[in-house]
Formats: C-alpha cells, structure tokens, sequence
C-alpha cells in the first residue's frame, strides 16, 4: 500500500498561500489605486472650489472697489457744487450789501435816529390842533418853525436840510422839548407823547452781520411806514386847518403855515424812502 508523500501537501499548502498573497496584494494594489484616484479627484474639486471662491473674491472686490471709486466721486462731486454754491452765495451777499449800502446812501432817513426830527414837527403839529390860540412863540421847536417860514419851501432839497434852518435842529433838548410839549397835551409828560418812535432793535452778540443789518433795515422800514402814515394825517390836518381857520391872526397862519411847510417835505421825504 502507497502512502502520500507529505511534500506533496506542503507544496500544494505553499502554492495556495502563494496564490492568496499574490491575490491580496493585487486587491491592495487596487484599493490603493482607487483610493488615489479618489484622493486626486478631491484635490482637483477642492481645486476647483478654491479657484472658483478665489475668482468670486475678486469679482466682489473688483465690484467694491468699484462702488467705492463711484461714491467717492459723487461726494467729490457733490462737496464741489457746494462749494460753488457757497462760494455764490458770498458773492450774492456782497452784492446784495453793495446795493443795499448804495441805496441807504440814497436814502433821506438812513436811521431810526434821523426821524426824529419829524416826529418832533408831528407832534407839534398835534400840539398845532389841539390848541387853536397856540403860535410860533409857544411851540417847542421855534427856530425850525420860524426858519421854514422863512424859506421857499420848493427852493430846499429835503426835509433834513429844511428843519436844519433851524438853531435847535438835532439837538437832544430839542427832541426831548418837542416830545415833552406834545405828550403834556394829554397830561402824562414826555412818555405819553403823541408819537414816539421805536427803540432801535437789539441785536445780541451772536447775531451775523447780515442779519443785524436786515434786522435795523426792517426796522427802519417799518418805523419809516408808521411814521409817514402819521406825518399824511397831520399834514392833511393842517391844511384844513388853514382853510378852517382863515380868519385867525396872522401869528397863528404863520404857525400853520410853517407846520405845513416842514410836513410836506416830510411826507415827500418818507414816500421817496418807502418807494410810494
């Protein structure tokens, strides 16, 4: 009886560990390969993903940068045109000043202070007619009266230089003479005048130029309105008073007439002024 010989079995035993290795190897080697395939593949899209967030970053940049050029040049654009409009603006505003001195220039009254001589030829004037025995001789302002009287009134170039004929003209004795004469008429002393003028307007520190000069220009104007409107009805006053009183003396005529005399100069003054 043959026996196997055992070499046998370890040679057949070899041969299939051989084969199995060599078979384990080459599915090594395959999931080696496919695994680095796989690997190249996510490298490439991870690539790909970086390029395309890389590009999308530079686009947005390129995109603000952009944006930004644009505002910046509006604002440039825009502070530019305001500078031209202030800078219009200044140019304006001395134009406006340089016409506005050019006209007060012109200008009969250029301050609330030189009105007050006609108030002081209204108010007596008031004194005038509510006092029919009343002359020359008991008015507050008699030099002015008598110096109108003694002037052609068509001959004199305005009412300043008219009451100026006067010795007492500007004074304050005479402006607080007139003032104090016509507010005892009806018994309250200077305060209770038939017309006072308005104190000038103040103007505080903070207050611009511009603004204070529009500020004592409407006052002015105001003032000048207020008192032409008075100066109309006491000179319209005094001339039906002349024809009222024709046969009074000739110390009274006089009077009115001198009153007459310095109010139209008066009127025509503050209508030249207002513009009427």
């Amino acid at each position: 009886m043959d026996f196997p010989n055992p070499l046998d079995g370890i040679k057949s035993a070899g041969a299939a560990i051989q084969g199995f290795a060599g078979n384990a190897a080459n599915a090594a080697n395959e999931a080696a390969l496919q695994i680095g395939g796989a690997a190249n593949d996510l490298a490439s899209q991870i690539g790909d993903a970086a390029g395309e967030a890389a590009s999308q970053a530079g686009k947005a940049a390129g995109d603000a940068l952009s944006q930004a050029g644009k505002a910046t040049g509006e604002a440039l654009s825009q502070a530019s045109k305001a500078a031209g409009d202030a800078a219009g603006a200044i140019s304006d505003g001395i134009e406006n000043a340089k016409r506005d001195f050019e006209k007060k220039k012109s200008m009969n009254f250029q301050s609330i202070e030189a009105l007050q001589p006609v108030v002081n030829v209204v108010n007596e004037a008031s004194a005038a007619l509510s006092d029919k025995d009343r002359t020359i001789g008991e008015s507050a302002i008699p030099e002015v009266l008598g110096g109108a009287l003694g002037a052609t009134a068509g001959g004199i170039a305005s009412f300043a230089a008219l009451y100026g004929l006067g010795t007492v003209g500007l004074s304050a004795a005479g402006m607080t003479s007139a003032l104090a004469t016509a507010g005892a008429l009806v018994g309250g002393g200077m305060a209770a005048g038939v017309f006072v003028l308005a104190a000038p307007v103040a103007i505080g520190a903070g207050v611009g130029i511009g603004l204070a000069a529009k500020l004592k220009a409407d006052q002015l104007k105001q003032e000048k309105e207020r008192l032409y409107k008075e100066a109309l009805r006491k000179h319209q006053a005094i001339i039906q008073a002349l024809k009222d009183e024709a046969d009074a003396s000739k110390e009274r005529l006089d009077y009115l007439q001198s009153l007459n005399v310095l109010l139209t100069k008066a009127v025509n003054d503050l209508r030249a002024d207002l513009g009427k």
